[in-house]
């Protein structure tokens, strides 16, 4: 790493420090297969080592051709198909084969209500889906017929489980259609201000050179072996870390979910080099008896992010795991992360910074009223120009041109500074966004269903601190009958309903007022002091065991 100049504008130039990769998904891994057809491309990590199945380069090129294949019988190139299904080695299969079919992949997290399914399918007049019969004990396929029977649009529904009877159904002599780079490729839905999620529509180019950068700083090695753990229908999972692992010609090893003593384990027995995993992993790795026993010489580097990682952690794991550290910072309408520390970094600057910008991206800081850029360390909001910017929210046109100027800057929403040395740090969210156990999650959304409750007059959705998961969801509500509010149980029963795990609060207050603005907005960072100071307690409930483990 070269010494930079001085800043004293927040402004980091677009650097070339490495070339961009001018390729499709498909074409990349038919590089891949072409160059390294017998290296592992994908392991199952499964608890027992004699049910990890695993594929090569070519085998697995050669099965989602297959799928592609028989994909084209049910659909045409262009057509938006939901994937709703846990972590499997299947799921890698069909994203293939949707990418060389030419079809556009909507990821969709498999603990979504059917109402939020409908919703994402809805919004992308999906052509149809391909799903899990089950994850997590949720009857997926009741999900989906659900959904059939509101959206007309949606023709067809996919078992993955008959993936192989598609591969067989498949013409082996169809030709594939061509794609070029600026295509999208998938569609990956974030909620927003409005409470409702929208569509970003990622394309080739983006996502396969900024996860190539990211991994690339994180001293992933050229055919290196990656542990994966985090959710596949997120760009954590889907984009950082298995198209980054394949930029690399490396290997993906899938996890279905994380558990600390198969983590280890899976580095020792598969020789894993690195990982993406979020700080409550990471403790949970560091307190396991098992990170004793195990071999972990081959695992050299942790990329962690989506929560503030303390230094104390950071040199934690550095001398107990003898491993470096790398720290990003990005959104989905950014086809990923587009700020990242150096493993060489210092972990003052590992811990307090995001680092800074990836190759071929430009970045600046500017004031939220003005729109001018500011001086070196000073709050503002970050925008961000370059290859990796999406196209736009699939059919949400006003939405997209508050999201992106006429010159291409994506404005993130995000607050932060840049200081002189071109580093960058986080100080708020003008989305106001909270972030749990590494996911985003929006306020406005889960607001939306509480105000549906008979009981509720008003609410406002806050996030607080938590040990564990970083941020918790707290719902501040004034009820309709101050002398009688509703129960906690009956509102989280309510939530549940329409919410999936994570998003359901976890604490409950009730106000007969809340602090407002001149112009009658709530004042939700006055909220969250008064929560800190102990003005203001969430009553006690017996929340439920099982969704205070979900991630």
């Amino acid at each position: 790493m070269t010494a930079q100049p001085k800043f004293e504008q927040s402004y980091y130039p677009k650097t070339e420090a490495g070339t961009l990769i001018e390729t499709t998904l498909g074409d990349l891994m038919l590089k891949n297969a072409a160059e390294v057809p017998d290296r592992m491309a994908l392991i199952e990590g499964a608890a027992d080592p004699q049910k990890r199945r695993r594929w090569t380069y070519r085998q697995l090129v050669d099965e989602a051709m297959s799928c592609a294949r028989g994909l084209l019988n049910h659909f045409k190139p262009g057509d938006r198909v939901g994937l709703l299904a846990p972590e499997t080695p299947e799921w890698v299969i069909f994203q293939h084969g949707m990418s060389f079919a030419g079809l556009i992949i909507v990821p969709i997290n498999p603990a979504y209500t059917a109402r939020e399914v409908a919703f994402i399918l809805g919004n992308a007049g999906a052509a149809g889906v391909v799903h899990a019969r089950e994850s997590r004990g949720k009857d997926l396929s009741a999900v989906v017929r659900e959904v059939k029977g509101q959206l007309d649009h949606l023709h067809t529904s996919i078992d993955v489980d008959d993936l192989a009877a598609l591969q067989a159904s498949g013409d082996s002599a169809l030709e594939l259609p061509k794609q070029d780079p600026g295509q999208v490729m998938q569609i990956q839905y974030t909620s927003g201000t409005t409470g409702f999620p929208k569509g970003a529509c990622l394309h080739h180019r983006g996502v396969i050179n900024a996860a190539h950068f990211i991994v690339e700083r994180a001293a992933f090695p050229k055919g290196g072996v990656w542990l994966n753990s985090m959710p596949m229908f997120h760009i954590g999972g889907a984009v950082v870390s298995e198209i980054g692992v394949f930029s690399r010609q490396g290997t993906f090893v899938l996890m279905k979910s994380f558990d600390p003593a198969l983590f280890l384990e899976l580095i020792e027995a598969e020789k894993v080099n690195c990982s993406l995993i979020v700080p409550t992993m990471i403790l949970a790795l560091l307190n396991h008896p098992d990170s004793k026993i195990r071999d972990l010489s081959s695992f050299n580097s942790i990329l962690s992010g989506a929560a503030a990682v303390p230094e104390a952690l950071v040199k934690r794991a550095k001398k107990e795991m003898q491993v470096e550290f790398a720290i990003m910072y990005g959104q989905t309408e950014s086809n990923g992360p587009f700020l990242e520390t150096f493993t060489t970094d210092s972990d003052e600057l590992q811990s307090q910074t995001i680092g800074r910008p990836i190759p071929h991206v430009e970045v600046k800081v500017v004031d939220v009223v003005t729109l001018q850029t500011v001086p070196v360390n000073t709050v503002g909001e970050y925008w961000v120009r370059g290859f990796n910017t999406m196209q736009g929210y699939y059919g949400q046109e006003e939405a997209t041109r508050a999201a992106i100027t006429e010159d291409g800057w994506l404005r993130t929403g995000d607050l932060g500074t840049m200081d002189e040395n071109g580093y960058f740090r986080i100080t708020g969210r003008l989305k106001e966004m909270i972030i749990r156990g590494g996911m985003n999650l929006y306020p406005s959304e889960i607001e939306s269903i509480l105000f549906e409750h008979d009981g509720v007059a008003q609410v406002a959705v806050i996030g607080l601190p938590d040990e564990t998961w970083g941020e918790t969801v707290a719902a501040v509500i004034m009820p309709k009958n101050p002398e009688a509010p509703p129960e906690p149980e009956a509102l989280w029963a309510f939530c549940r309903q329409n919410l999936s795990p994570q998003k359901t609060p976890e604490h409950w207050i009730f106000v007969k007022e809340y602090p407002l603005t001149a112009t009658g907005k709530i004042q939700k960072n006055v909220l969250r002091d008064m929560c800190a100071e102990g003005k203001l307690t969430p009553v006690g409930w017996a929340r439920p065991e099982r969704d205070s483990k979900v991630a």
